[in-house]
């Protein structure tokens, strides 16, 4: 089963050459598939429970990167942008029904 990102071949990219080098060619191959490639946004996630956020994970595409702590400072910045961000929403759409 083929995994929704690609990875390089490791195996060719760390192989060790005659003279204790690195193979440059499959090196700058690995270079220009990450190059090509675009990264996916990074999104956040707030983890609920009876309604208290209990972690806040940070998502690149499908990958889990990390768990942000709601309690600490970044945590509390992204919670304090999310919730700014819903309120405009919220009264945006509001005003848009009258």
């Amino acid at each position: 089963m083929q995994e929704n990102e690609t990875a390089p071949d490791e195996s060719a990219a760390s192989a060790p050459t005659e003279g204790g080098e690195q193979n440059q060619e499959s090196v700058e191959a690995t270079a220009a598939a990450a190059a090509a490639a675009p990264p996916e946004d990074i999104t956040y996630h707030a983890v609920e429970k009876d309604g208290q956020v209990t972690a806040i994970w940070e998502m690149q595409g499908r990958k889990h990167l990390r768990t942000i702590d709601p309690r600490s400072r970044q945590g509390q910045d992204i919670l304090r942008l999310y919730t700014a961000d819903h309120q405009d929403e919220a009264s945006a759409a509001g005003a848009s029904e009258s």
